[in-house]
């Protein structure tokens, strides 16, 4: 290593430098902290924050700002009688009509009784610029929450809809926060058996947290980079799970050489310089991968990418400076009552994870072909995955926009809730008002046509005789679109709601197609660079993807019969993939570098088993936090966030217990030397096949063939 890189790197750990470390963070926090309290403030959770980029419906949703000074977003109210309405429910609508004119931004049309006579729709136009437009749909639940007995109100239409979305992300950044905090300052406790060793690295996460949230903040106002209530959630667990994971990684290291060590700063300094390269690898691989996002069509997955590519570069900042300096400062005596003492060494083969070896390297091949046959038979759940949620299908429970959607759909036409938006040139408003009729599958265009002030824009609102969130909705509105664009000079574009889950759906298919190979591609370049070997990576790169469509499928088994959901996210699969490639990578480079650095001492299986031995326990306790932090977002209320938590928490652990325990040793073993072709080590293990290790001139026994 560089002189210079070198003293950098073990700085946190040096006599005098670590008061610099220490002093650096706490100015950092103090003048950043103010900051990361802002990130509400540059994210966007409107109407195209999750649309593809260019989407026509995005489109349609900027135009429509043309129209009024405020735009409107209707709130429906659904007032249903089994048996039919009755002159008592009419004079209630009446009433609850002229309650909300205080709330409407423009008047109120009458409510409209459906053909079966047991429905009547009032549809309030709220502005939606405002900021207390989901306040407003508060009062309204609140006002009709006394209905006369027999009669069903909910309050749906999108402005419903939204009100009950942003109630799942209200203060959705705090309790991430505290529930990953909760959940690691426990498995932090148990895996330490310490009262005092838990607090430095949950002090160090909490540093990161600060400072990734700061720069979230500063990426969405200054670089106008994309942030959503999604992103700015994960980027808490990622920041705790990940951080965490290093700071495990590191605190083991640091433990192993104090008992090769007096100095506690030497120990440290050679436990930066051995653990730091892996560390350092894999924060680079996971945010390098996450970063691949931002090829992606959908504003959803580009904030995604870069949001979380920043927390995880800030954990890894803060594992290897402010955690290292402050273990120093603080010696020995944190690790009670496991102190460990200079010459107290273990034989960690005699553990639990020397057993696993051993039962390894006895069977290899066997070994491998049952860990793949058992993931392989989980990804047989991925079979016939229904991929797309419905409105009605996106909450674990029943909000009142959701219940009040399905009443609509009973005695309306399924899109009167929730019509289309056609946007074209004013003078072709007849014309496009025909075809829209024409077209198979539109029930009405609805009478109320507006105008931009120029004149030159009208906008009309068509409904669908289907569900807006259903298949045949989505084939209405191709069909829709196909024949208002090829009316001349109407320049028409379709949007609303219906419209935007079609354009989501396919910028999610054609992100997966390009972003996945690109992630893979670096992945791959990363691990060469790494291991200085060719054939080692494939193999890593091969092991993670088949766990992921292990995780994937036994996921969707959990999803469909356990917790009887619908289908999955559109965004699951590409978020998933590059999650479980990026952090599965994560444990393969930490368990194959040590693996290497045994081989170079000890020559290859005796390598291998050694590599697997002394990585065994933390690597596992990393799993377990990372996958534990995950979970945390199966008990949201959202299930595409709690699908999210379970993919990966699932993913995590089958790539911790099976793949980096069994599968990866095992090819490892079965596969030889030929792991490391075409690097020097593979020449190297040629040269000297065991009977002298391989770097050393001390004498060891001649390697175990496997």
């Amino acid at each position: 290593m560089v002189p210079r890189i070198k003293q950098l790197a073990t700085a946190p750990g040096n006599r005098r430098t670590k008061w610099v470390v220490l002093l650096f963070w706490i100015v950092a926090v103090v003048a950043l902290g103010p900051l990361s309290g802002k990130v509400g403030d540059v994210e966007e959770n409107g109407a195209n924050a999750f649309l593809p980029r260019g989407a026509e419906s995005a489109e349609v949703n900027d135009l429509l700002e043309r129209f009024r000074t405020e735009e409107l977003m209707p709130a429906v109210v659904i007032y249903a009688r089994d048996g039919g309405v009755t002159e008592q429910d009419r004079a209630r609508v009446a009433a609850d009509r002229a309650d909300f004119a205080r709330l409407a931004a423009e008047d109120i049309p009458p409510a409209e009784l459906s053909e079966d006579g047991q429905a009547l729709l009032l549809t309030v136009p709220l502005d939606s610029g405002a900021d207390d437009t989901t306040d407003r749909v508060d009062e309204m639940r609140e006002t009709v929450r006394d209905a006369p007995d027999g009669l069903a109100v909910h309050v749906t239409g999108p402005a419903g809809s939204l009100t009950d979305a942003v109630a799942v992300f209200d203060d959705l950044d705090t309790t991430l926060l505290m529930a990953s905090a909760l959940v690691v300052t426990v498995l932090l406790l148990v895996i330490y058996r310490s009262p005092v060793l838990w607090l430095f690295p949950l002090l160090s996460v909490g540093f990161a947290a600060v400072i990734s949230q700061a720069v979230t903040y500063l990426g969405g106002r200054y670089a106008d980079l994309p942030v959503d209530g999604q992103s700015a959630g994960l980027l808490m667990v990622l920041v705790f799970g990940v951080g965490t994971d290093y700071a495990l990684l590191l605190i083991a290291r640091y433990r192993e050489e104090l008992t090769r060590h007096q100095d506690k700063h030497e120990a440290m300094s050679f436990a930066l310089l051995r653990s730091g390269p892996a560390i350092l690898a894999s924060a680079c691989t996971v945010a390098v991968g996450l970063l691949c996002l931002l090829l992606a069509d959908l504003n959803s997955s580009r904030s995604l990418g870069w949001v979380g590519s920043a927390g995880v570069l800030c954990g890894f900042l803060a594992m290897v400076t402010i955690l290292p300096a402050l273990l120093v400062i603080a010696g020995r005596w944190v690790f009670w009552p496991l102190v460990p003492r200079h010459g107290d060494t273990k034989r960690a083969e005699h553990g639990i994870y020397g057993r696993v070896g051993k039962r390894v390297a006895d069977r290899p091949r066997w070994a491998w072909a049952t860990a793949a046959a058992i993931t392989g038979l989980l990804a047989l759940g991925a079979t016939g995955v229904t991929t797309g949620l419905a409105d009605a299908d996106m909450y674990t429970g029943t909000p009142d926009s959701v219940s009040g959607q399905r009443l609509v759909s009973e005695h309306y036409p399924s899109g009167a809730s929730a019509p289309a938006d056609v946007i074209a040139a004013a003078d072709a408003e007849g014309e496009v008002t025909r075809t829209a009729k024409a077209t198979e599958g539109v029930a009405d265009v609805l009478p109320r046509s507006e105008h931009t002030g120029d004149g030159r824009l009208v906008h009309l609102q068509v409904v669908l005789e289907d569900a807006p969130d259903s298949a045949a909705a989505e084939d209405t509105i191709d069909r829709l679109r196909d024949r208002v664009h090829r009316i001349d000079g109407a320049d028409a574009v379709v949007g609303g709601p219906t419209a935007s889950d079609a354009d989501t759906a396919r910028a999610a298919l054609s992100d997966v197609k390009l972003v996945i190979p690109v992630v893979l591609a670096v992945v791959l370049l990363v691990l060469v660079a790494l291991l200085r070997a060719l054939v080692a990576p494939l193999v890593l790169l091969a092991t993670v993807v088949v766990s992921f469509f292990g995780a994937l499928g036994a996921s969707n088994l959990i999803f469909e019969h356990v917790l009887g959901w619908a289908g999955i996210d559109h965004s699951l699969p590409l978020m998933g993939f590059v999650f479980l490639v990026a952090l599965g990578i994560d444990y393969n480079i930490f368990l194959m570098t040590r693996i290497r650095e045994s081989v170079v001492e000890q020559g290859h299986a005796r390598g291998v088993l050694a590599g697997l031995t002394s990585t065994g326990g933390v690597i596992t306790s990393a799993g377990v936090v990372l996958a534990a932090t995950f979970a945390i977002f199966a008990t949201m209320p959202l299930v595409t966030m709690a699908e999210i938590g379970i993919l990966i928490g699932l993913g995590v652990l089958l790539d911790t217990f099976v793949v980096r325990t069994i599968l990866v040793p095992a090819l490892t073993l079965d596969i030889g030397r030929a792991m490391w072709w075409p690097g020097a080590l593979f020449h190297r293990l040629g040269r000297d096949p065991g009977r002298r290790s391989v770097g050393t001139d001390r004498e060891v026994r001649p390697d175990v063939r496997v």
